[in-house]
């Protein structure tokens, strides 16, 4: 629960409920039984109430549909450990949103006053009359959704549960462990779906929580500084980076501060090194295919003839040469500032520079290991199919 993500020496206290009935925006009713009330205290200070209670299948599929308790797509984490049984009860943990619960206190500070209170409320209201903020579905907040079968537990939990509204109004809680909330609930999407997901679709769940973040945070925490912190979290270009690589099911080191990835690929025409560098401040993304083979001192001019002919014309990456060591290499690089570094555009540019290499390397060594002039060399990548005719680049 929450109190693993930010430890505010909490103490709990629960009381049951018999009986709540809880109307969604449309005024139809939702009633439950098996109800446990909890509420979250510090320093005898109620900082967050919750509602704990079992409802059967049908009504489970009626609040997921009709997005009660909040409970919108964007807010919700993959579900694990398999598939929710219809013919077994489903436990949900629901929080008051902060700024409805001071209507709750003004009663009384008791959980048992507390509890009789919302029931006899409950009771009490008449479909002819305007629904009371207590028993607003809107008003709270879903946490978590379980099932347990054969002892074994089925579900998932909500941006919510990483990102208590109940403790960010809180004093004691930083930026940064919000932040942490953030990433938490970020990391457990990308690991559920690395398979399907892109880069594309974790920046629109960051933008979709953005966004009701920001909902919440303009009604209740404006005095805090912490809704901010949501809307200056963004994935990294090297989070980005990484995500493709893992996706891809590419194998990587770490280096440089982890900054860059060191990569090895495989091509048609030999095996070579790569690396993906990220420059956060720039935000640039560059990615590199290493020549196998150093160039002598001796051939590092005929090799430059050869680059040069060969990047005439190239419109997505170059070749470069070192001509201190000899070391030759493709880049391909993008300025992102302004955009997403998404899947897609790390793919093109991944695989346009070993596609690039592969194409070249035959070349790069004939020139390398035997007479071979730039211009033949070049031809025979180039215009394989002419024989005896200079290659309309020279």
């Amino acid at each position: 629960m929450f109190e693993q993500f930010i430890n505010l020496n909490n103490t709990m206290q629960k009381t049951p409920l018999t009986h709540l009935t809880l109307f969604t925006s449309t005024n139809s009713s939702i009633s439950l039984s098996t109800i446990n009330l909890s509420l979250h205290q510090k320093d005898d200070t109620i900082r967050e109430i919750r509602l704990i209670f079992s409802i059967n299948f049908d009504i489970y599929q009626q609040i997921e549909q009709q997005n009660l308790f909040n409970l919108k797509p964007e807010v919700k984490s993959p579900i694990t450990g398999g598939k929710f049984l219809p013919q077994i009860d489903i436990n949900l943990e629901i929080t008051l949103k902060p700024d409805i619960f001071p209507q709750l206190l003004s009663t009384t500070n008791n959980p048992e006053e507390i509890a009789n209170y919302l029931v006899n409320l409950s009771q009490q209201q008449s479909e002819n009359t305007e629904i009371h903020p207590l028993l607003q579905t809107e008003n709270w907040l879903c946490l978590s959704i379980k099932q347990t079968q054969n002892s074994k537990e089925i579900g998932y939990n909500t941006f919510w549960y990483y990102v208590n509204p109940g403790i960010i109004n809180n004093p004691d809680t930083t930026s940064e462990q919000v932040s942490e909330g953030i990433v938490n609930f970020v990391k457990e999407w990308t690991q559920a779906n690395l398979a399907t997901a892109t880069q594309n679709f974790t920046n629109d769940i960051l933008t979709d929580i953005g966004s009701i973040f920001q909902d919440f945070t303009n009604e209740i925490f404006l005095e805090t500084g912490k809704q901010d912190t949501i809307k200056n979290y963004q994935e990294t270009l090297f989070d980005s980076i990484i995500n493709f690589f893992d996706q891809d099911d590419w194998s990587y080191v770490k280096i440089e501060d982890n900054t860059a990835l060191r990569l090895a690929f495989e091509g048609d025409t030999g095996r070579w090194n790569c690396y993906a560098k990220a420059r956060e401040e720039q935000k640039q993304f560059a990615f590199y295919s290493i020549c196998p083979f150093k160039v002598p001192e001796d051939k590092r001019l005929t090799i430059a003839e050869f680059i040069t002919r060969a990047n005439y014309g190239m419109i997505n990456g170059n070749f470069e040469l070192d001509f201190n060591d000899g070391e030759i290499r493709y880049k391909t690089s993008i300025d992102v500032d302004g955009d997403k570094l998404s899947f897609a555009i790390i793919k093109n540019l991944v695989y346009a520079n070993v596609t690039m290499m592969d194409e070249y390397l035959p070349g790069i060594i004939a020139v390398i290991e035997g007479d071979v002039s730039p211009i033949e060399a070049i031809r025979a990548i180039e215009q394989p199919d002419l024989n005896g005719t200079e290659n309309s680049a020279t």
